[in-house]
């Protein structure tokens, strides 16, 4: 039974850091392509980051030099660290995985932001 379980979420002032993790039961955690993405009321999901099964990252602009994402394959675990936040980054996270796809793997992924296994998402707070 996969599971994803988001945690870390919270309120903070802007300026201030969240390090967001999500604890997965994949099988193996390494096979997998894993992302951040998130959501706020009445706007679209939007990918943050994402990890590929090499350890490959990419960021979304918002977030270049802010976040960084990574993961744990021997501890079954994802990371975000996020600094220097800013109150536009206020949003549900959710934390995703899915196996890598024809032609490209992971890049496949991220792209269509479509995963097959999704946490029940953590809320960040920025004001």
């Amino acid at each position: 039974h996969v599971q994803l379980v988001e945690s870390g979420g919270g309120s903070v002032q802007t300026g201030g850091s969240l390090r967001l993790s999500c604890a997965l039961s994949l099988n193996p955690t390494s096979d997998y392509c894993l992302a951040w993405l998130r959501q706020a009321p009445g706007k679209e999901r939007e990918g943050v980051a994402g990890i590929d099964t090499d350890g490959t990252t990419n960021y979304a602009e918002s977030v270049k030099g802010r976040f960084t994402i990574s993961r744990d394959n021997a501890k079954n675990a994802l990371y975000l660290q996020m600094n220097s936040l800013k109150p536009e980054d206020s949003s549900m996270y959710f934390c995703a995985a899915d196996p890598p796809r024809e032609p490209q793997g992971c890049r496949e992924v991220q792209a269509s932001n479509v995963y097959s296994y999704w946490g029940q998402g953590t809320q960040v707070t920025v004001s």
